[in-house]
């Protein structure tokens, strides 16, 4: 089976650059995961964003903090969720001074909205993204849609409340590392939290080493 990424891109997947068709091209039935490890060089927000940003931290969703030359490392293990769904976890941690911050989300693949994304510890933010190659063979993803899920309340959040992320995804062939940028915007209010940085990358046999507990949610929500 082809991974999700492929799936969701269709033949634009061989417009990627090779380093980013492996990287996301890893797969339940292909065993294989990939973790990179580098530095993230600026992780900035917007002052008034901050107290949205520590409750997301409560969970695992974005950073409260800022800092530069910060160690980072992203864990993109696939495996089988509890509903049935092949995921990919996009794990990623940061150790901050004195602190260490997660950034957890794990993306499956539906065939009419193709890949949703699901935010933080709990799943309680499930995203719409969008899959586009640019002409550099770089991916950019942008998300769409945001829908809260918590208990009985099952909502779509309006634009007045969300903002729009956009991650950019490359890889440099001469520094033979990968490079990522992330901006989240409001609409109306301007650039909220962003951080870019690189990294490098090596790949585990899943089938030898296991895919770590520590990666998956407490909860998984099945609602899309």
């Amino acid at each position: 089976m082809t991974s999700i990424f492929e799936r969701a891109l269709g033949a634009d997947f061989v417009r990627l650059h090779p380093q980013l068709r492996r990287r996301f091209g890893v797969s339940v039935t292909g065993r294989r995961a990939c973790v990179g490890t580098g530095v993230m060089e600026h992780i900035w927000h917007a002052g008034f964003t901050r107290p949205f940003l520590a409750l997301g931290g409560t969970r695992n969703i974005l950073v409260p903090e800022q800092g530069r030359q910060v160690p980072f490392m992203i864990e993109n293990y696939p495996y089988i969720d509890s509903y049935g769904r092949e995921t990919v976890s996009f794990v990623r941690t940061f150790d901050l001074p004195g602190h260490r911050r997660r950034f957890d989300a794990q993306m499956v693949y539906d065939p009419v909205k193709g890949i949703v994304d699901y935010l933080g510890s709990h799943q309680h933010l499930a995203v719409d993204l969008d899959f586009h190659v640019d002409e550099r063979g770089g991916l950019v993803i942008r998300s769409n849609a945001f829908r809260l899920h918590e208990g009985w309340l099952s909502c779509r959040l309006p634009a007045l409340m969300t903002g729009t992320a956009v991650v950019r995804e490359s890889y440099d062939d001469e520094a033979g590392e990968f490079r990522v940028g992330v901006t989240v915007s409001h609409h109306r209010l301007g650039p909220m939290f962003g951080y870019w940085g690189a990294f490098k990358a090596r790949y585990v046999d899943v089938t030898e080493h296991g895919v770590p507990a520590t990666i998956k949610p407490l909860r998984e929500e099945a609602r899309l």
